[in-house]
C-alpha cells in the first residue's frame, strides 16, 4: 500500500483587535486549524464489504492516515499495519474540497474489533474518551503486555534535555500556542519523531500510527515525551504501542499513574530543564541521577 502524505495547512491568520488599557490594535494573530475528521472502516468478504463509520475526532489537518491508522490500532479495533488493505483520504463533494474523511479497506480475511467502539460518534480534540460508555470498554489490552523488556539505564540529563529539543522542534507551536506534540526519542535523548495536534489523543495517535506503518513497534526501548499532562487515555495508548517510559511537561492524573502502574511504565511528570517527579517507577527501568 502506497500512501500520499501531502501537507496541509496547520495555522491560519486572522484579523483581531487587541485592547491594553486605552489603546486598541489592529494585527494579524495565528491561529491554530481544528476541524473534523471523520475515520470510516471498510472490511468484510470482496463480494460483500461493510462500511462503518467508526469516529469523528476535531484534529489539526496533517498526517491525517497516520491518525486514522493510530487510532484504529490504539482502540484495538487492528492488531497490525497488515490487517489494512488500503488507506486514503475521500474528498468531500463541497465548495471547499476539504479532505476530511480517512477510508481505511481492511484485508479480506481480516475481521475488526468492533467490540471497543461503543463510543458516541463525535469526539472532541481534547478528549480522546469522552464518548466512552463504559470504563471497561477504555481499558484496551495492550498487544506488547507480556513482551519481554530490556533493562534500561538512563542518566535523568537526559531527560532535562528533552523539553527544550521539543520546543525548537515544535515549529507551529511558536506561531499559534496551541498545539500539543508526542515527541519519541532514543535512550540517549535524540529525537526520532515528532508529531502535532490541537488535541493530545490525537497528536499520539499520529506517532503510533507512523511508528506502526515504519514496522518500528513495540517503542520499548524509546522514551514518549508529551508537551502537556498525562491523562488516561494517552498512558492507554502508550501501552498499546508498547512504551515503556513516558515523560510529561505538565501533570499525570491519578488513573494515569494507576494505569502506568499496572503496564509496568516508568511515568515522569512536571518535567523542567533540572527537575522531574516520579509516579510510576518501571522495574524495567533506572534513572541515574548521581
Amino acid at each position: 500500500m502506497e500512501i500520499n502524505y501531502s501537507e496541509l495547512v496547520s495555522i491560519k491568520h486572522v484579523s483581531v483587535q487587541r485592547i491594553e488599557k486605552t489603546e486598541t490594535t489592529a494585527f494579524l494573530d495565528t491561529l491554530s486549524i481544528e476541524e473534523p475528521l471523520e475515520i470510516r472502516l471498510s472490511y468484510g468478504s470482496n463480494a460483500e464489504r461493510i462500511q462503518k463509520n467508526i469516529s469523528v475526532t476535531m484534529r489539526t489537518p496533517g498526517n491525517d492516515i497516520d491518525l486514522a491508522i493510530g487510532f484504529l490500532f490504539t482502540e484495538g479495533i487492528i492488531t497490525s499495519f497488515e490487517n489494512i488493505q488500503d488507506a486514503y483520504c475521500v474528498k468531500m463533494n463541497c465548495l471547499s474540497q476539504k479532505q476530511n474523511i480517512v477510508q481505511v479497506d481492511l484485508k479480506e480475511n481480516f475481521i475488526p474489533n468492533l467490540m471497543q467502539t461503543d463510543r458516541n460518534f463525535y469526539t472532541t480534540s481534547s478528549c480522546g474518551v469522552c464518548g466512552k460508555s463504559s470504563i471497561q470498554s477504555i481499558k484496551t489490552v495492550s498487544s506488547f503486555g507480556n513482551l519481554a523488556r530490556p533493562k534500561i539505564t538512563i542518566d535523568a540529563s537526559v531527560f532535562y534535555q528533552l523539553p527544550e529539543k521539543l520546543r525548537i522542534a515544535q515549529s507551529d507551536f511558536d506561531s499559534t500556542g496551541g498545539l500539543h506534540a508526542s515527541g519519541l526519542f532514543t535512550i540517549q535523548g535524540d529525537l526520532i519523531l515528532l508529531t502535532e495536534d490541537v488535541g493530545r489523543h490525537n497528536a499520539l495517535d499520529k506517532l503510533i500510527g507512523r511508528s506502526l506503518r515504519d514496522n518500528s513497534l513495540p517503542l520499548n526501548e524509546h522514551i514518549l515525551l508529551l508537551s502537556g499532562r498525562a491523562s488516561f487515555e494517552l498512558i492507554q495508548k502508550a501501552a498499546m504501542a508498547g512504551i515503556s517510559i513516558i515523560a510529561a511537561i505538565g501533570a499525570p492524573s491519578s488513573l494515569a499513574v494507576e494505569l502506568a502502574a499496572e503496564f509496568n511504565i516508568t511515568l515522569l511528570g512536571f518535567l523542567k530543564e533540572n527537575k522531574f517527579n516520579i509516579y510510576s517507577s518501571s522495574d524495567r527501568t533506572v534513572i541515574l541521577t548521581a
